[in-house]
């Protein structure tokens, strides 16, 4: 995620001259602080994602073990029926079988039910996104879900112009649908990461593609708080330039799908996960 928030840096360096030395630390704090917490989203993340990992290790383990247990049981309950009186000791481990049957049972349960609410969550984010953006075509907007993070992509024939950041009309209706999910979810933050092609920008305006692809970013993030009433703090606007290509930049079909902007909603990293890690201490 760390990759991901790459703040629109290149914006406020050349507008240093433009503010005040004390709104430009504040910006520069802000953007620290910002710059931290995505670090600590990072490694709680990877962090959850080893403990999930290790756990269904586990759990194919104990399923084999289960499995193992209840043929024993099978076992030594048909003994049962063909003696009269079972040994002392074959009836301790008779005991001690039904026992770790039932603790592998509660434990495998806790962690279906973990990793249960795990896909519940993003399936029914999925499941509200795609019913707010209605039939729009599936190739121009993708909603995919990664380590519980909801990532909409949008190509920019729906939101630009080529070479402007000027929002167009038909990139209001999708913004007005994804805002009123994001609105829905006011425990959730968003981001919106602007990419370009490998074309470069020739229209004199801005710098370079970097600096278009935060301007795009900049652009909806400001929609969505002006026309949608996002709270701004929710939000973050990201350039990616053309840098974290899709496709082959080397033909028009592929740079046609480089050209697009990535809105993330996130849910609250620590909180998801520390649902999962109570589960699994249970």
């Amino acid at each position: 995620m760390r990759k991901l928030m790459l703040i629109a840096l290149p914006v406020a360096l050349t507008m240093t001259s433009c503010v005040s030395s004390k709104k430009f630390k504040g910006l520069e704090g802000e953007f620290a602080a910002m710059k931290d917490r995505a670090e600590k989203c990072d490694f709680d993340l990877a962090r959850a994602q080893r403990e999930l990992d290790a756990c269904q290790r586990d759990l194919k383990k104990n399923n084999d073990e289960l499995t193992y247990l209840r043929s024993q049981n099978d076992r030594l309950v048909d003994n049962l029926g063909k003696m009269a009186t079972l040994s002392h000791k074959e009836a301790i481990n008779l005991e001690k079988s039904l026992e770790s049957i039932k603790e592998k049972d509660m434990r495998i349960t806790s962690l279906q039910q973990a990793m249960n609410r795990k896909d519940s969550i993003t399936f029914a984010l999925v499941s509200s996104l795609k019913g707010a953006i209605g039939n729009m075509a599936d190739e121009d907007i993708q909603i995919s879900v990664d380590k519980g993070v909801v990532f909409v992509n949008l190509s920019d024939k729906f939101l630009f112009r080529s070479g402007s950041y000027e929002i167009n009309a038909k990139a209001q209706e999708v913004l007005g649908k994804v805002a009123k999910i994001v609105e829905a979810k006011p425990d959730f933050e968003v981001l919106v990461e602007g990419h370009t092609d490998n074309v470069p920008y020739a229209n004199g305006l801005l710098v370079d593609n970097w600096d278009l692809s935060v301007k795009r970013a900049t652009a909806i993030v400001r929609t969505l708080q002006k026309e949608y009433n996002i709270a701004p703090s929710r939000m973050t606007a990201a350039g990616r330039g053309e840098y974290v290509p899709v496709d082959d930049n080397s033909n028009p079909s592929g740079r046609a799908a480089n050209r697009r902007t990535r809105i993330l909603i996130m849910p609250k990293l620590d909180q998801f996960f520390g649902m999962i890690e109570a589960e699994l201490k249970k």
